[in-house]
């Protein structure tokens, strides 16, 4: 075939051609990956053999292989390396993609055969990992609407195809705002800046093609520039920009959009049987319900509040010796609780970051996993998807686990924040090895240096590699990462712990020379991870309860308005505020992933604090039975079953929320 994205790939372990891969390939790809689909499907459902689990699930697992080969392609690209020609295109294949996705759950012939295996299901001989896929199989067909008829299920079919166009544009308008906004900086304006500022701003601009340096939205970028410039009305210009995203008007404002998925959300929530979106949301997550939600984010936002309220005191006072009249602002807080920082434990963010280089805390992350799960790392020269990208070959004793890609700088193309995504997801069903890539958006150096938050997040990233690299399932629906979403980010969180293991940093911690961070300094950093948590605590609660509200109850006309009312409740400190207000909240309306589900990196946290405490337990936090016991019953076994009964399986219990308070210095707050 001459398309190279529907032809065998015969690169080193089939690795997408990129070298060969066009963009106008990748419509008529998805095309024909949903034909194929749709044919396959249909040849399940028109079968006139008794359904069994072999020839309809097991069928239905293989039936969208080539779909599922050029979407991995083409959606990581979409998100990582866009282009004009890049999202026209997922402009238009979002309400195909949706559509075609409802006509597989609205197969009457075909859920029919799914629902007869279910009700025979004590009958059939299954291995536990098939019992467990029978039964996400028929849950998911009927909350995607399976069991509706006529008029309501036609409406579904609408709803689902309008969440997915809104999704897909909320997402666009906020790169394009992300995209487009900068703000030039003087030589003058850019001398206060630690080197490491300078040197990325100066690398924004270049690849803007600015004659001088720039402040752009990149959070790797904005962040210490909030932090170290002493001019405030740059810093409110700078801090405005960032929190206006997606509010600015015109086409790319999406308040409008915002309210529309609210809206149809609750609609498809009721269609379904469900009071609100909440209790649909949560009937398949370990926390299960709203209130338990509410109750576990409460329960943290009462000291976090106090410590903010605390701290945010201390700034305040800094500021009106500086002169400043009136209250202490948002752009104002990360500029005084930097220099209150620098007073408090001794510690320059510019010293820190000529020890965080990004090939070394690479490397770092590497090695750990080593240490715990004998993997190793070796670089691979084969075409990558743009120059920034990386990869690497994984194995251990010298068998394949996976290829595994790293693109860790911003770039306009690219959306902000970082996340990972699976190319290729592991599956026995058919041998196959996963591609899996973490996305970071770290400012450019030579080399890159990163703030002590950058590490963590690469560390963050690459724990859910590791979900994905070590799963060891049959079937690719349970496969990596597909867990419930509270349960998601424990692999990640708990990952991050490592970066905190003294000899960790000793070894990697290293600057240009190779020269380790000096342990005075190492002792500092340590001390000081905790400090300003009431800060980090607060916004993110903030927005997890704003999320929340938003979904667990009629959906507001005007959900910036409840934003407000739910802030005020709340008693949020006006120099704190969202970590993600609703026109940039991507977590919650670019598609379905996290809404009414942001809270559930605490919910996460809970478990990871507490199995991290396992390791501290043994005495070692490289202790070969605790690392081989994780990777027994949580990074390798997927959805195989209940996250509550996996985690309970390692731990011997569930946790309490007490070890999260503790991590994050909240305990005596």
């Amino acid at each position: 075939m001459t398309n190279p994205l529907l032809a065998d790939w015969d690169t080193p372990f089939a690795l997408p051609p990129f070298d060969r891969i066009e963009d106008d390939h990748f419509g008529p790809a998805l095309e024909w990956g949903m034909a194929e689909g749709r044919a396959n499907v249909q040849a399940i459902a028109d079968s006139e053999e008794p359904p069994t689990f072999a020839n309809t699930i097991e069928a239905l697992e293989r039936a969208d292989a080539t779909l599922d080969r050029v979407a991995g392609v083409f959606y990581n690209l979409a998100s990582a390396d866009s282009n004009p020609a890049r999202e026209a295109l997922q402009r238009d294949m979002a309400p195909k993609l949706s559509a075609y996705s409802s006509e597989i759950t609205n197969n009457t012939e075909l859920f029919a055969r799914i629902r007869d295996l279910w009700e025979r299901r004590d009958t059939l001989d299954l291995t536990d990992e098939q019992a467990r896929v029978l039964m996400l199989t028929h849950r998911g067909f009927v909350r995607a609407g399976a069991a509706l008829e006529g008029e309501e299920a036609e409406r579904l079919t609408a709803i689902k195809a309008r969440l997915a166009t809104l999704g897909t544009r909320f997402q666009q308008n906020l790169l394009a705002d992300e995209r487009d906004w900068f703000m030039d900086l003087t030589d003058e304006q850019l001398a206060p800046l630690p080197d490491f500022v300078q040197q990325a701003a100066r690398a924004a601009g270049a690849e803007r093609d600015r004659a001088h340096a720039v402040v752009t939205l990149n959070r790797s970028l904005i962040v210490p520039f909030l932090q170290f410039h002493p001019d405030r009305a740059l810093r409110e210009k700078a801090h405005t920009a960032w929190t206006a995203r997606g509010a600015n008007g015109g086409e790319t404002d999406n308040r409008e959009i915002a309210a529309e998925i609210l809206k149809l959300r609750e609609e498809r929530a009721k269609l379904l049987g469900h009071e609100t979106f909440a209790d649909y949301k949560l009937e398949t997550e370990m926390a299960g319900t709203p209130e338990a939600v509410r109750d576990l984010l409460m329960e943290v936002w009462r000291p976090a509040r106090r410590a903010a309220r605390a701290d945010g005191e201390a700034l305040a006072v800094m500021a009106r010796e500086d002169g400043v009249i009136g209250p202490l602002e948002p752009w104002d807080w990360r500029y005084y609780s930097e220099r209150r920082r620098q007073e408090m434990h001794d510690l320059d963010e510019g010293e820190i970051k000529r020890y965080l280089r990004l090939p070394q805390m690479i490397d770092a992350a590497f090695a750990c996993a080593g240490r715990l799960f004998g993997l190793e790392f070796a670089p691979l020269d084969v075409p990558t998807y743009h120059p920034d990208v990386k990869a690497w070959e994984v194995t251990r004793d010298g068998r394949h686990v996976a290829v595994f890609l790293g693109d860790y700088l911003a770039r306009p193309s690219k959306r902000s924040g970082a996340w990972c995504s699976a190319m290729r997801s592991q599956s026995g069903l058919t041998d196959e090895r996963p591609i899996v890539v973490n996305v970071c958006n770290f400012a450019a150096g030579d080399p890159a240096l990163l703030s002590y938050d950058d590490a963590r997040t690469l560390f963050h990233e690459f724990g859910h590699a590791l979900h994905q690299m070590l799963s060891d399932v049959t079937y690719p629906s349970i496969s990596g990462t597909s867990v419930a979403r509270d349960f998601v980010e424990l692999p990640s969180q708990l990952y991050e712990h490592w970066l905190e293991v003294p000899e960790v940093l000793a070894e990697f911690a290293t600057d240009a020379d190779g020269t380790p961070m000096p342990k005075d300094l190492l002792d500092k950093v340590l001390a000081a991870s905790t400090y300003d948590m009431g800060h980090a605590t607060v916004e993110y609660i903030g927005s997890a309860l704003v999320d929340l509200a938003f979904h667990d109850g009629p959906a507001p006309a005007d959900p910036m308005q409840k934003q407000a009312e739910v802030l005020e409740q709340l008693g949020m400190p006006r120099a704190v505020g969202m970590r993600h207000a609703t026109p940039h909240f991507a977590h919650v309306f670019a598609g379905d992933g996290y809404s009414s589900g942001y809270y559930s990196y605490m919910w996460s946290e809970v478990m990871d604090a507490d199995a991290f405490a396992a390791f501290e337990e043994a005495g070692d936090p490289f202790d070969p039975e605790t690392a081989k016991a994780l990777e027994a019953n949580i990074l390798s076994a997927g959805g195989s079953e209940e996250a509550d009964v996996l985690y309970t399986r390692f731990r011997g219990r569930m946790p309490g929320v007490e070890a999260l308070l503790k991590g994050r210095g909240l305990d005596a707050a």
